[in-house]
């Protein structure tokens, strides 16, 4: 089978069984008996045959530090629903957290020639900057502002500032924080910086400096609740950076015989599963993840429609997730 043949049993011009499959503009009437034919006998264009006409490829490079995350996935699932509504593919790329994966990746699928590149970007080095200058295809960024590029991220610094200050307004003035590394602009430097500023802002700004750094894991999180109860003895309130530190502290915090909450207030980001699985289940930040995957495909698309005149950055917003104790 081929186009002319689908014209013909359609009763349609071979333009309109190419606007068709090209996602372009034809009569409802039209769809339909395409459709109908296309149904009736299982044809498929050649995607080859498609790229070497149009110059696209119909496909989407994503690049994601890992796949064990409920943010992650989030993130994903969004973008993969508008990706399906207008014919795009997505080449999947798990960096596992490593930076120079992300550079190989971003080389890789500018060489590989995609239609443009979604980036769940962590740090962003000297090498990232020039890679993504010379990309010779789209790229937005999401979870991250990076100036002078398309990027979609949340307000993480109000988000830990508030947090912050709900405690210290619950009495809890005795706090500490478990930090993402500092390299990672928006879970760490924001974050951690919206911690210390509302306890300044608060009037304690001795609590500052009451923090650690921890890596994304449960076992990290478990590690330096650990570190800051051997140090900070009089702690009443523990806020972390994401919900799985959050979980591993609660863990640590429970072996040691010290009630949660009543004689520790612990908090996290992200809204997840295993933080409301948690009896209380802890207070948090819900993030528009999956909103944030939506909104990078509609940024792609625009600026593969209209170049570097349709750049723009988008900053979601959040709400803190408060448990019935």
């Amino acid at each position: 089978m081929n186009i002319a043949e689908i014209a013909e049993m359609a009763g349609v011009s071979r333009a309109a069984v190419s606007r068709y499959f090209n996602q372009g503009y034809i009569s409802d009437e039209k769809r339909e008996a395409i459709r109908k034919v296309v149904e009736e006998t299982g044809y498929r264009p050649s995607v080859q045959a498609q790229t070497l006409r149009t110059k696209k490829t119909k496909m989407i490079g994503v690049i994601v530090p890992k796949v064990a995350s409920g943010t992650i996935g989030k993130i994903v699932e969004g973008v993969l629903s508008v990706l399906n509504e207008h014919g795009y593919q997505a080449l999947l790329a798990v960096t596992q957290n490593d930076a120079k994966k992300e550079l190989e990746y971003l080389t890789a699928f500018c060489d590989k020639q995609v239609d443009g590149v979604i980036l769940a970007g962590t740090v962003f080095s000297a090498e990232h900057k020039r890679i993504l200058k010379n990309l010779s295809v789209p790229v937005v960024i999401v979870g991250q502002q990076l100036a002078g590029y398309c990027c979609v991220f949340h307000d993480d610094y109000h988000a830990s500032y508030d947090v912050t200050k709900l405690f210290l307004q619950k009495g809890r003035t005795r706090l500490a924080y478990i930090s993402a590394i500092l390299q990672d602009q928006a879970v760490g430097a924001e974050r951690c910086r919206g911690f210390q500023d509302a306890v300044r802002d608060m009037g304690h700004g001795e609590l500052a400096q009451r923090f650690v750094t921890a890596s994304f894991t449960l076992a990290s999180g478990y590690e330096k609740a650990g570190e800051l109860l051997e140090k900070y003895r009089d702690l009443d309130g523990l806020i972390c950076a994401t919900d799985r530190m959050a979980v591993g502290a609660v863990k640590c915090l429970r072996e040691r015989g010290i009630q949660v909450p009543s004689q520790v207030l612990v908090a996290g980001h992200g809204d997840a599963e295993m933080a409301r699985a948690l009896s209380p289940s802890l207070f948090s930040v819900r993030y528009f993840y999956e909103k944030s995957g939506q909104i990078a495909v509609q940024m792609l698309m625009e600026q593969m429609g209209h170049g570097e005149e349709a750049r723009r950055e988008v900053k979601l917003g959040y709400s803190l997730v408060e448990p019935e104790i």
